[in-house]
Order: C-alpha cells, then structure tokens, then sequence
C-alpha cells in the first residue's frame, strides 16, 4: 500500500501561505480605499446637482435647446480623504451647458452618473491659494455663449464625445 495524501492539506496551505482569497477583513478595507463593488469612487464632498431646461441655443447646436447642470455646495470641513483633513474649504456654486439633443441627453445620465460616484468635483488648492471645492478632471463648459475661456466655452465640436470618453475611462457607462 501506498500513501496517501489528503489534497485538502494542500488546499488550506495556500491560505497559510497568503495566497487564498481576501479575508472578510481585507475585502472591506480595499472597498474603502476607493472602490464600491466594481465602481470607482471619489472624494466629492455632499452637494447638488439640479437641472434646467433653457429654450435658447448654444453656439454650435442652433437647433437644439439647453440643459443647464446646476452644482452646488456648501462650506465644509475636509475629511481623511481630502488635503488636510479638519481644515475648513470653500464650497462652490457652478453650472454647466449641454445641448438639449440626444447626445447631449446620454451626458447628462453619465454626469450624473459621476455626481453620484462622487468624481466631479474635488477639494484642492484653488487659483488663489484656498482650499475649495475645484472640478475634477472632467471639463464642463461653465459658458453658454462665446465668451471666457475657449476651454469653458462654446462652440465646441469635440465638448460631448471628450466627456464620454473621459467618463468611461473611470467606469462610467
């Protein structure tokens, strides 16, 4: 007779050795460094996001309404997440335009989207030294005319198919 070995033994030893599945432990602590499930999540502190139909065209969408995208929020403290943790920021009021049309319709559900993921808006230093609620690295056009910055402006032939792109390279489809 030979021996035998029980498989089971070598089984259990993949767990001694690290190389088993997460503990209970490790999958929670790995949620919390920034992932929901599948879902990448951010460090948007609370706020709003309200939206308003505006019968005017942007420049580049003459036959198109606007969906103006209203942000809101409020003064706060930063958390483990952000800069400096217990130290105040500003908050922030801004809007931003999209063309009332079908392309501009799917945005507005990916933004949204992304406000609930928590990865529009950030706190960081802002341009005048103050930690502030800033935009993430999703642009939005904050000007629905001709005026401001090209970059935060219309028209814009590239604006909605950028945004899409940049949502879906973090997970939003």
């Amino acid at each position: 007779m030979g021996t035998a070995q029980s498989k089971d033994k070598m089984h259990c030893t993949r767990y001694v050795d690290g190389k088993g599945p997460l503990s209970v432990e490790q999958q929670v602590e790995k949620d919390l460094e920034g992932r929901y499930g599948t879902q990448l999540v951010g460090d948007q502190p609370e706020g709003e996001m309200t939206l308003q139909h505006e019968r005017k065209s942007l420049p580049g969408y003459p036959k198109d309404d606007t969906i103006k995208i209203n942000f809101a929020f409020a003064d706060g403290i930063q958390t483990e997440k952000h800069p400096r943790p217990g130290e105040k920021y500003h908050g922030l009021k801004t809007v931003t335009f999209l063309p009332q049309n079908i392309k501009g319709a799917a945005v507005v559900r990916l933004l949204e989207k992304a406000f609930q993921q928590k990865l529009l808006f950030t706190v960081a230093t802002d341009s005048s030294g103050e930690e502030a609620v800033v935009p993430t690295d999703i642009p939005l056009k904050t000007s629905c005319d001709e005026s401001g910055p090209e970059s935060l402006r219309y028209p814009d032939p590239d604006y909605l198919t950028k945004v899409v792109k940049l949502l879906k390279d973090k997970g939003i489809k």
